[in-house]
C-alpha cells in the first residue's frame, strides 16, 4: 500500500509539473488581493494591521479553492480516476496520497508566502509565526475538507461554484480558530487554544476524509 501511495504521489508531482500555471494562479490570486487591497480601502499602516489576520486567511481560503476543481477532473477525463477506483489498493490511501500532492503545491506554498505578505499589510512581527504555524495546520484541512467537495462534483460539467456553496460551511470554524489565533499573538494573548483547536480538526479531518473522499468518487463515478 506504501509503494502503491509513493506511486501516486509522484504520478501528481509529475502532472503539476506539466501543469504549472494551475498551481502557481492560486498565489498570484492571494498575492494580488494583498497588493491591491490598501489601494481599495487605505494605505494606513494601523488600519492594515489590525485586518490583515482576517484578510490573509480569506485569501489564502479562496486561493485554495481556485485550485480544488482540478483535483479529480483531469483523472475522471481521462479515465484515471476508473482505474483508481477499480485498482486492488485501498483507495482511500490512494486519495489521501493525492491530497497531499495538493496540499504540497497549494497550501505549503500559501503558508511560506504569507509573511511576506503580512508584512506588506504592517503585520506586527510578533504574529508571524503563529501566522504561518496556523496556515500550515489550516491550509491540510482546507485540503483533506476540499478534496471531498471537490470527489463529489468531479462528474458534474461546472461544478466550481457547487464546490464551493458546500466547502465554504466548514472552511468558516477552521478560518475563525485561525484568524483568532494570529490576532491573540498580536495583542500579547494565548494562541495555545486556537491552535490546538486548529489541531483537533486536522486530526479529525485525516481519521475520516480519506473514507469519505473515496465514498464520494464511488458515487459520482458510479452513481
Amino acid at each position: 500500500m506504501m509503494s502503491a501511495c509513493a506511486v501516486q504521489f509522484k504520478r501528481e508531482l509529475s502532472i503539476a509539473r506539466r501543469r504549472g500555471s494551475e498551481w502557481i494562479n492560486p498565489l498570484l490570486f492571494q498575492s494580488l488581493v494583498i497588493v491591491l487591497f490598501p489601494l481599495g480601502i487605505s494605505p494606513r499602516p494601523d488600519l492594515l494591521a489590525t485586518i490583515a489576520p482576517g484578510l490573509l486567511w480569506v485569501t489564502a481560503l479562496l486561493a485554495m479553492l481556485l485550485s480544488l476543481d482540478a483535483l479529480f477532473r483531469g483523472d475522471f477525463a481521462d479515465g484515471s480516476l476508473e482505474q483508481m477506483l477499480l485498482s486492488s489498493q485501498p483507495l482511500a490511501a490512494l486519495c489521501l496520497a493525492k491530497t497531499f500532492a495538493h496540499w504540497l503545491l497549494t497550501g505549503l506554498p500559501l503558508a511560506l508566502l504569507a509573511p511576506v505578505l503580512g508584512l506588506l499589510l504592517s503585520l506586527p512581527v510578533t504574529g508571524i509565526a503563529t501566522l504561518v504555524t496556523a496556515l500550515l495546520l489550516g491550509s491540510v484541512t482546507f485540503s483533506l475538507l476540499g478534496a471531498i467537495g471537490a470527489a463529489l462534483t468531479v462528474s458534474l460539467p461546472r461544478g466550481g461554484v457547487l464546490l464551493s456553496l458546500l466547502i465554504l460551511p466548514f472552511y468558516i470554524p477552521v478560518l475563525i480558530f485561525g484568524a483568532g489565533a494570529v490576532t491573540a499573538a498580536i495583542s500579547g494573548g494565548s494562541v495555545a487554544a486556537p491552535l490546538a483547536l486548529l489541531g483537533a480538526m486536522l486530526a479529525l479531518a485525516l481519521a475520516s476524509a480519506p473514507f469519505a473522499i473515496a465514498s464520494a468518487l464511488r458515487i459520482s463515478v458510479n452513481g
